[in-house]
């Protein structure tokens, strides 16, 4: 876990928006994940292979009815974060 990282406000908004759409007991996955893009973003290591890979797991850990509705907004924001 990332106890020395702490998240902007983007990344409150963006955590707390996909941990209400998770699945039941796949919370602390998906935790683990967001910190790994959080950090990545941090050290400025974030790319278009993390970000596909992102997706794919993430996708896994949500509920059906909010997968497209996620990838949607996880695309808006695939340009601003992506080298």
């Amino acid at each position: 876990m990332m106890e020395d990282y702490y998240m902007n406000h983007g990344q409150e908004k963006f955590y707390a928006f996909i941990l209400e759409r998770v699945q039941h007991g796949k919370q602390e996955e998906a935790k683990a994940l967001l910190e790994e893009s959080f950090q990545r973003q941090e050290d400025k290591t974030f790319s278009k292979e993390f970000m596909e890979e992102f997706m794919i797991r993430m996708s896994a850990l949500l509920k059906p009815e909010h997968i497209e509705e996620v990838q949607e907004t996880m695309g808006q924001f695939r340009t601003r974060f992506v080298k």
